[in-house]
């Protein structure tokens, strides 16, 4: 079996990014043989499509709501269960298999389509292609086009297997508002070394880059009557944080877990700045308050803690919900905090809760009338032990997000990684309002906190009668309170995405539903979307044909990341 072509086709749209993979593949034998396609796409991404043909007759994948999917391939495949296509293999990647049996001689073309709105971490926006086809590839080709009405502000590429050879077999073309990239290596550059029939292509191809951003109040960019809004302020000053570290540190994070949160906690505090304030609270099937309240990040303060830190421990059962009602209670009780400051509590367990309270669905209820909106709550799930779920659901109902940390070696660069995501809160209470006759299906458009390096993203369909869309953001910064204000001119905004030929028309629409997805929103809207633009979700699954005799119907399904 040969892949004699394997081209990954990329087009990002204003963040938007739209990814064809084609694999052609002959079986060079005398004899029927099994062609397998096995794609490594982004865990962010929705696939919209999928295809084989052989010998010219095309097999479509098609996209139809998870029940009545999963209805035909029980039906379909009574006789033995066929595993499902799509799996979660790592933090970043989830894994699409499918195989089918050929005729000696024959070909087949598999082509997978994914789509996925890139989130600016950092500072940049990152779009990861996966490279692995296990042999030399005549015809190999990964082409990049981005366009940015806004600018490109810069542009970096990067790569897990990139040799000295590779390097000559990639270009980058950039202007103002577009890039190109492409990589075509030769057999030749691909081999190991000369004699060797083997593969440098084993890993990652990741493009960089960032936006440039002049309004004030964001920018605005309006398709089909569709509208999004980009906010992303920058050089502002940053809020004091009050942060309380609420610590698992049960008998399971006994070893290399306690460890590595050491490692990192070491280094976190570091990264405090002079007016924050900090304390820990560690808990086991008992809850201990490293201080009785919270500490400002003074040069002893922080040496104080980092004897406390070396000293974590591990052994006992899992309260959570004391610890987190401990730690309510301690930023309840604080005196002396920055008036215009930011409050979070960040949580780190690894597994359920064991000690006190541990039906979960009362924790959840206890915590959110405890904060009642007036810290942002963020949880770090480690490990796979944890009840990912009952995390993601706290946090998101109290105004913070959710994270797995996977027990690799780097977990305390992971640990360190999501920090720095948060240590730079400089807005708060973000409303961004539009004219209410003017614009309907709006996505979520208030924001508790906003980090430097991220973004916001509204959006939503504007009425036909519409010249102007005014748009006005009221926020809270560290010096005081602002209202930002902007007019986007409807015709001259649909005008830009007019002349670009490879541009997806719908890309907005399409942008909406991912984001509706993402949020997990009304799930019959959610649904209705993910039907109507054909993504796989966790409502919905592809199901894969293939030729008479073989085993039939295939399913996809998105995994979630919830344990």
């Amino acid at each position: 079996i040969e892949i004699y072509s394997l081209h990954v086709d990329c087009k990002v749209t204003s963040r938007f990014a739209h990814t064809v993979i084609t694999s052609k593949i002959v079986n060079r034998a005398n004899e029927s043989r099994e062609a397998t396609f096995e794609v490594e796409l982004p865990k962010t991404a929705f696939i919209s499509n999928f295809s084989m043909s052989i010998d010219g007759k095309v097999y479509p994948g098609i996209i139809k709501e998870k029940a009545s999917a999963q209805k035909e391939y029980d039906t379909a495949v009574s006789h033995g269960q066929s595993a499902g296509l799509v799996k979660i293999t790592g933090r970043k990647l989830e894994h699409f298999h499918v195989s089918v049996s050929i005729a000696a001689a024959s070909k087949v073309t598999f082509e997978l389509t994914y789509e996925e709105l890139l989130k600016r971490q950092l500072g940049k926006f990152e779009l990861l292609i996966k490279v692995r086809p296990k042999q030399l590839v005549k015809h190999f080709q990964i082409d990049v086009h981005i366009f940015e009405p806004q600018g490109i502000r810069f542009l970096e590429t990067d790569s897990t297997f990139m040799t000295n050879e590779l390097t000559e077999a990639l270009t980058k073309v950039q202007n103002e508002t577009k890039a190109h990239i492409l990589f075509k290596p030769t057999i030749d550059q691909q081999k190991i070394n000369p004699e060797l029939d083997e593969t440098l292509l084993d890993g990652d191809f990741v493009v960089r880059y960032d936006v440039k951003r002049d309004a004030t109040a964001g920018d605005i960019q309006i398709v089909n009557g569709y509208f999004v809004h980009y906010f992303a302020p920058h050089e502002m000053p940053v809020f004091p944080k009050n942060v309380i570290f609420v610590i698992d540190r049960s008998g399971s994070m006994a070893g290399r877990k306690i460890e590595q949160t050491r490692d990192a906690l070491l280094k976190i505090l570091q990264d405090l700045r002079p007016e924050d304030h900090f304390s820990f609270i560690t808990f086991n099937s008992k809850v201990v308050e490293w201080k009785s309240s919270l500490l400002q990040a003074t040069t002893e303060n922080v040496a104080s803690a980092a004897g406390f830190v070396q000293t974590l421990s591990a052994s006992g059962g899992t309260d959570i919900n004391r610890a987190l009602l401990t730690a309510v209670s301690m930023l309840d009780k604080a005196e002396r905090l920055p008036e215009r400051s930011v409050s979070m509590i960040i949580l780190l367990t690894d597994g359920q809760p064991t000690s006190g309270e541990n039906n979960v669905e009362v924790i959840q209820e206890n915590i959110q009338k405890a904060i009642n909106g007036k810290y942002a709550l963020f949880c770090l799930g480690f490990g796979f032990d944890v009840s990912y779920k009952f995390l993601e659901k706290m946090a998101l109902s109290n105004g913070g997000i959710a994270r797995r940390i996977y027990e690799n070696a780097d977990a305390a660069l992971q640990l360190q990684g999501f920090y720095q995501e948060v240590a730079t809160p400089i807005l708060m209470k973000i409303e961004m309002q539009y004219p209410e006759n003017a614009v309907e299906g709006l996505t979520k458009n208030n924001f508790k906190l906003f980090f430097e390096g991220s973004e916001i993203i509204v959006s939503g369909k504007i009425s036909n009668e519409l010249d102007l869309l005014p748009v006005e953001i009221k926020a809270q910064s560290h010096a005081s309170d602002l209202t930002l204000k902007e007019e986007a001119n409807v015709k001259e905004k649909e005008q830009i995405f007019q002349n670009q030929s490879y541009i997806f028309g719908n890309f907005i629409e399409r942008l909406i539903s991912a984001q509706e997805e993402d949020m997990k929103t009304l799930e019959a809207q959610a649904l209705e979307l993910s039907l109507r633009y054909s993504f796989v979700t966790p409502l919905t699954s592809l199901v894969v044909t293939k030729p008479a005799g073989q085993q039939q119907a295939e399913l996809a399904n998105k995994p979630t990341e919830a344990g």
